[in-house]
């Protein structure tokens, strides 16, 4: 294919994508939704704007988006944050993710579904889109236990929907392994996959803090952060290692260590939003429709019982870290929204379960579009119920 072809293609993607961003501000809906609405009209299952070669040749993008976003969520886990919440987040954070992901795996086992698809597809369960949440949490100016802990929450909750699907997806690995696989093996993979991209991404956490006191400037220092979340995702990829926590790891110990990582991070910030654009864009665009009627079942399943996890187990966790009984009765509604990170995760399973890689990519999109479409809409009834909007 031409390059220009490429240029131009990558062009009206981001312009589709910003006009698409206006018009979901008119209806007061997530921009994520209008990316990916716009992605799956120009796509080569509907209006055929982009053709199957054009979308197979940006299928870097969503590689190197879900790198930034994973070092996005890194930041999040400053100590002195951290020991300012207390371990109330914490626990309700392992159990809201966990929860999702063993009503989701029950429920697509016990109604007959492949155990290795339902263990990835129960695995992506966990993830929650924090945008849409924090969205209607400064709109509406909610104050109140219930937001206190929810914020803290959602900066947590991706973080532990990597480590479940990197178990996940090492358990999947060796129930579907044509090969015998022993006991030992189906234990430890799960161990090196994810403690292994740990120490690695902790290791370039390191790096990255003496590579940013180095150069200082803010060119140089977004251009370090960038070639370490390439180098980062290249190497976790071909070592066998999650790059998205190792990516998570490296910002954790990044903005632990470094104390120019704020103007690091906003310098990030600002490179982000065309990547983010076309991620969404992108995944819109693959999604084929026309496999819909398969898997419509599942699909509702999906997102039903998800919402059923996330609901259960925000209020056992809030329970058990003895949170106040209006944090338990509401904040699992607030938990609903799903895109960017479930959506990456739909596309690293295509190579985990290719046969059921296209049908996972559609049932989290579709959920995807679904849930952004309610989960703001239920996120403000809670807490008005709860009574933190006036």
């Amino acid at each position: 294919m031409e390059h220009y072809i490429i240029y131009t293609d990558l062009a009206i993607a981001i312009i589709l994508s910003l006009l698409a961003g206006k018009l979901v501000k008119l209806i007061k809906l997530p921009n994520v939704t209008g990316y990916l609405i716009f992605g799956l009209l120009a796509g080569p299952y509907v209006f055929k704007l982009l053709s199957f070669e054009v979308v197979e040749q940006f299928s870097i993008i969503p590689d190197i988006a879900l790198g930034f976003i994973a070092f996005s969520i890194g930041a999040e886990f400053k100590l002195s944050y951290l020991k300012m919440v207390g371990k109330s987040p914490v626990i309700i954070a392992f159990a809201e993710a966990f929860g999702a992901v063993l009503v989701v795996d029950f429920i697509l086992i016990i109604t007959g579904n492949d155990t290795a698809f339902s263990l990835i597809l129960g695995a992506i369960a966990a993830a929650t889109a924090p945008a849409a949440t924090l969205m209607v949490v400064r709109q509406y100016k909610s104050k109140g236990p219930v937001t206190n802990t929810l914020l803290p929450v959602v900066a947590i909750d991706d973080a532990v929907a990597l480590m479940a699907f990197g178990l996940s997806v090492a358990i999947a690995k060796s129930i579907i392994s044509k090969g015998a696989v022993s006991l030992s093996t189906t234990l430890l993979d799960p161990v090196i996959e994810i403690f292994g991209a740990l120490i690695f991404g902790a290791l370039l956490g390191i790096v990255l803090k003496f590579a940013a006191a180095w150069y200082t400037g803010r060119g140089n220092r977004l251009s370090v952060a960038t070639a370490m979340i390439l180098l980062c995702v290249g190497i976790s990829e071909m070592v066998g290692f999650s790059p998205l926590l190792a990516c998570m790891a490296m910002s954790a110990v990044f903005v632990n260590l470094s104390n120019v990582s704020e103007k690091v991070f906003e310098q990030v910030d600002r490179l982000t939003p065309p990547i983010f654009m076309l991620f969404f864009f992108i995944s819109g665009a693959e999604l084929d429709i026309t496999i819909l009627p398969a898997v419509g079942v599942i699909g509702i399943l999906y997102v039903i019982f998800r919402i059923a996890g996330k609901v259960l187990g925000a209020a056992a966790g809030a329970r058990i870290s003895k949170a106040e009984p209006v944090v338990r009765k509401y904040l699992g509604f607030t938990l609903i929204p799903q895109a960017g990170v479930a959506i990456g995760l739909a596309g690293v399973a295509t190579n985990v379960v290719p046969e059921y890689g296209n049908k996972i990519k559609t049932i989290i999109l579709c959920a995807t579009v679904i849930y952004e479409l309610t989960g703001p809409v239920i996120t403000k009834i809670a807490l008005k119920k709860a009574g933190e909007i006036q």
